[in-house]
């Protein structure tokens, strides 16, 4: 299926992981639908995790082929990518609600998890074992969602409907030929886009890791950047932040889960250093961000827009020099968490509404 071009091979794989992630959504959202589960649970799981498939589908498939860096770049990188880039630009366009209980449990949870699964890197290796364990995090926040998805507002729940397209029919045959296709196309899909992507990386002379933490993270993305802007112009700008919040805490449990569970990611000495520190401190950036108005306004999503393009730019002057310039291990981490911080302590002197 290769094109024997690179550049070609990641564009075509990046159209078809897409379009897999889109068939598989729907078509899972509506059969789940259609037995009688809620909108608003469809909205929170189903969705919510379909855009994070062709994360999945890449890092499980790096992993089974030895391409650690590329399993691990994957998931740091989008998360960064979703927090710094998607919530930027989303808030640029228009200031987004944060829904109370992103600030009272997933920001928190978000934090917790990128310190533990920092924790655990240190030994230089993610086990099956702490894969597993992932995974178990994984079937007990799903469960949390649902419980917590009953105590939502009838007007939450319409909010969701109107997500997730409920109440467009479909018979089953149809439902399940999406889900096919859709799985058929994500494994196609992100063999060719691995594939160039490691061959534009020996071409431009950087590390799997530097190329999964910038071309292959902000790739399998996109579904995310659809569904994320898609909602903020629509108006359903708190389904736009709990995209986000719910697609980074599932990168983090789910695909760094089944990737580590299949096989054990050898950690990188940079993603140690740098990387593991920078996904901290976007997950401990969005807290501050969050609480204070309970609002992103656009200065504040400028804010984010900036962090990720001083974030790129770091990761370049790494695969430039092979090694971090004097200093960035602790300024870019920094960098990252001073600014929302103020924004916070603003926010707390001068109270805004939540509209």
């Amino acid at each position: 299926m290769s094109t024997g071009i690179p550049w070609i091979d990641c564009l075509l794989g990046l159209a078809v992981l897409t379009l897999g992630a889109e068939w598989l959504v729907r078509g899972a959202a509506r059969l789940a639908i259609s037995v009688g589960i809620s909108a608003l649970v469809v909205g929170l799981t189903v969705v919510a995790y379909g855009t994070s498939a062709p994360e999945v589908v890449v890092s499980l498939t790096a992993s089974l082929a030895g391409k650690s860096e590329v399993a691990l770049g994957n998931v740091i990188g989008s998360n960064s990518f979703n927090v710094l880039f998607i919530l930027g630009i989303c808030a640029l366009l228009a200031p987004l609600k944060v829904d109370l209980k992103l600030i009272r449990w997933e920001a928190p949870l978000l934090i917790a998890l990128s310190g533990a699964i920092w924790l655990a890197a240190l030994d230089g290796v993610l086990s099956r074992v702490e894969g597993g364990l992932l995974l178990a995090g994984l079937v007990s926040y799903s469960l949390g969602t649902v419980r917590a998805s009953r105590r939502e507002t009838k007007a939450v729940r319409e909010e969701y409907e109107q997500g997730v397209g409920a109440g467009k029919s479909a018979t089953l045959p149809v439902d399940l030929a999406l889900i096919a296709a859709g799985l058929a196309l994500l494994v196609s899909g992100s063999k060719l886009f691995i594939g160039g992507s490691i061959e534009i990386a020996q071409a431009l002379g950087v590390s799997d890791l530097v190329i999964s933490l910038t071309l292959v993270a902000a790739g399998t993305s996109m579904p995310e950047v659809a569904t994320s802007i898609l909602a903020t112009l629509r108006g359903q700008r708190d389904i736009a932040v709990g995209n986000v919040i719910g697609s980074n805490v599932f990168n983090q449990v789910g695909v760094l889960g089944a990737a580590a569970s299949a096989n054990p990611i050898a950690i990188p000495e940079q993603a140690l250093r740098l990387d593991f520190p920078i996904l901290l401190a976007t997950a401990v950036a969005c807290w501050p961000i969050f609480a204070s108005g309970r609002r992103i306004d656009r200065f504040e999503g400028g804010l984010l827009f900036v962090g990720y393009l001083v974030y790129t730019w770091a990761l370049i002057q790494i695969s430039k020099h092979g090694a971090e310039p004097a200093g960035l291990r602790l300024l870019l981490p920094l960098g990252l968490v001073l600014p929302p911080t103020l924004v916070w302590l603003v926010g707390r002197a001068r109270p805004r509404s939540a509209a």
